[in-house]
């Protein structure tokens, strides 16, 4: 079973494998895998909900889903994401949603996206027993600020990244995910570091690795350029369904197989037409 103990010790010595996962099917399936961790990730928004950011997606949508992945799950850590202004803005309900998430949800821990904000809030969220994952680069949540650019091109924002990466280990978070920073970056900061490193676009120096799962199985239309394809379950659900329209409209769909008869309701037909009809 991954803990998040265990995690901090797979650091430098075992690659971490983590993978998002929205639903009770996809969990297990992930789980039988052998994957690390799963993240219930407000990338919720984007891959499954219909939205084109994460910034709609509500603490009922992570619970809901966090949920669902753990009940499917015994020995894979499940990490819920804190989604856009469940956190930061009061320390107590931040400490009160966070907390639902693991007691009410099942979940292992949580991640937030960092940044000077949440520095206190990581202290304070692991003072009261909720393990943290910190989040920084590219955070989704500030797509309004920042695009969806590359972040830490620079020598100030990369010395920005670092501290913060620093700040957040010292206030007790148990891994970093990295998204969409320069490898080398990524790399000194996997260095400096005790606790796990796991990147997406951040280049193979981290710790380990997390994708989207729409991505990692084809399911999106687009995926990002530091993603990548491993199957192409999109192709094979459009086939299923195209099958399953024409077996039904040429009949061949329920066919004896797929129906029962009761040999004890034999002579229904025998019913009278007007009996039938009141």
């Amino acid at each position: 079973m991954t803990t998040t103990r265990g995690l901090r010790k797979q650091a430098g010595e075992e690659p971490i494998t983590m993978l998002t996962a929205y639903d009770a099917p996809t969990a297990s399936i992930i789980e039988d895998a052998g994957i690390d961790v799963i993240l219930v990730g407000d990338s919720m928004g984007n891959a499954v909900l219909g939205y084109d950011s994460t910034i709609p997606v509500t603490m009922d949508d992570i619970a809901s889903r966090t949920g669902a992945v753990a009940r499917a799950t015994e020995e894979t850590l499940v990490v819920a994401d804190l989604p856009f202004l469940s956190f930061g803005a009061d320390e107590a309900e931040s400490i009160h949603n966070a907390g639902r998430l693991l007691k009410e949800e099942g979940a292992d821990a949580v991640k937030i996206e960092s940044g000077d904000h949440t520095v206190a809030l990581t202290e304070a969220l692991v003072d009261v027993g909720i393990p943290v994952m910190g989040h920084l680069g590219l955070t989704p949540q500030h797509v309004n600020e920042l695009g969806y650019a590359r972040q830490g091109t620079d020598r100030e924002a990369a010395e920005s990244i670092i501290e913060l990466a620093e700040a957040h280990e010292a206030a007790g978070a148990f891994a970093l995910v990295l998204e969409h920073v320069p490898a080398n970056l990524a790399a000194v900061i996997t260095e400096r570091l005790e606790i796990p490193t796991i990147g997406i676009g951040a280049g193979p120096e981290c710790d380990g690795q997390v994708l989207v799962i729409t991505d990692v199985l084809g399911l999106n239309d687009w995926s990002p350029s530091f993603s990548e394809q491993f199957g192409d379950v999109g192709a094979e659900t459009r086939r299923a369904v195209a099958a399953y329209r024409d077996a039904v409209t040429d009949g061949s769909f329920p066919a004896d197989e797929h129906s029962y008869v009761e040999e004890d309701l034999e002579g229904l037909d025998d019913v009278g037409e007007s009996e039938t009809r009141r």
